[in-house]
């Protein structure tokens, strides 16, 4: 299966970004991908509450996700919509964050709300708390498809690796991480990240990601790191697609998964112990 990462510089007006999402997805089934990736926040990245209220809506209204199951079904593809914020219903008001792995017939194959929510202080300038706006999810999430299995994560999920051991062991082959990875902990962390998963896990890690500036009518916009990646699973990073707007692609071979666990079985070692 030839995988297309798509990577976006999303702003806060759905409208205008759905206009690029598609012509990146579009390139990306060009390039002959069967299985296509989007990053976080496809459909919009915002810091205002109050424009967050008046554009997000529940799934079954939002313009991205229903252009984006017609897409999969035009070209008869696999399509992560690799975030979308979408309303609840929640009496608190907050939204979901939540990842679509959508069919080559247009359905929803699959769903997952964001674990791990975002409450840092990057710097004394740049202070983020994600639950203040989206609630977690509580339930992790694998998707069966005819080129593998697929265990669903969002972005700082990357942080918690307990996460992602409990997938593989599920029998995740291919381990998604859609990302908006800010730009100071993107350079330090990210791409070791992604490769301390891909090794623990033996599995494909597959990561769209947002990159660049982006700007806010109704905020003052933010910056994201960038460097979608593709990792096998012994840890060698297979495609980088740097810090600008674009596709890149990659070959997933599952046999990679079933050599690199074959070699270090480690996922069945596992041991209990006392203490601290």
């Amino acid at each position: 299966m030839r995988a297309g990462l798509v990577q976006l510089t999303v702003t806060d007006d759905p409208v205008a970004n759905l206009a690029g999402t598609l012509a990146h997805v579009r390139a990306a089934v060009a390039g002959g991908a069967g299985f296509v990736l989007t990053p976080e926040c496809t459909n919009l990245l915002s810091s205002n509450r109050a424009h967050q209220r008046a554009v997000i809506v529940p799934e079954d209204q939002d313009a991205t996700l229903a252009a984006l199951r017609d897409e999969a079904a035009r070209a008869g593809i696999w399509l992560l919509a690799g975030s979308l914020g979408v309303a609840t219903g929640d009496a608190d008001g907050r939204f979901a964050n939540r990842s679509f792995l959508i069919g080559p017939d247009g359905g929803i194959a699959a769903r997952y709300d964001k674990i791990h929510m975002f409450d840092v202080n990057v710097s004394e300038t740049e202070v983020y708390r994600e639950s203040a706006a989206y609630r977690p999810g509580s339930r992790a999430v694998l998707a069966d498809t005819p080129f593998g299995r697929i265990g669903m994560t969002v972005c700082y999920d990357l942080r918690f690796a307990h996460l992602y051991r409990r997938l593989a062991q599920a029998g995740a082959q291919i381990l998604t991480v859609p990302a908006a990875f800010n730009h100071i902990t993107g350079a330090a962390h990210w791409e070791v990240l992604l490769r301390a998963r891909a090794i623990e896990c033996g599995a494909w890690v597959l990561a769209p990601a947002q990159c660049g500036f982006h700007a806010e009518a109704h905020g003052k916009g933010r910056r994201t790191h960038g460097h979608s990646l593709v990792v096998a699973p012994w840890g060698e990073v297979v495609s980088d697609a740097g810090d600008q707007p674009g596709v890149s692609f990659a070959d997933i071979d599952l046999a990679a998964v079933a050599a690199a666990r074959h070699r270090v079985p480690a996922l069945e070692h596992d041991r209990a112990f006392e203490g601290p």
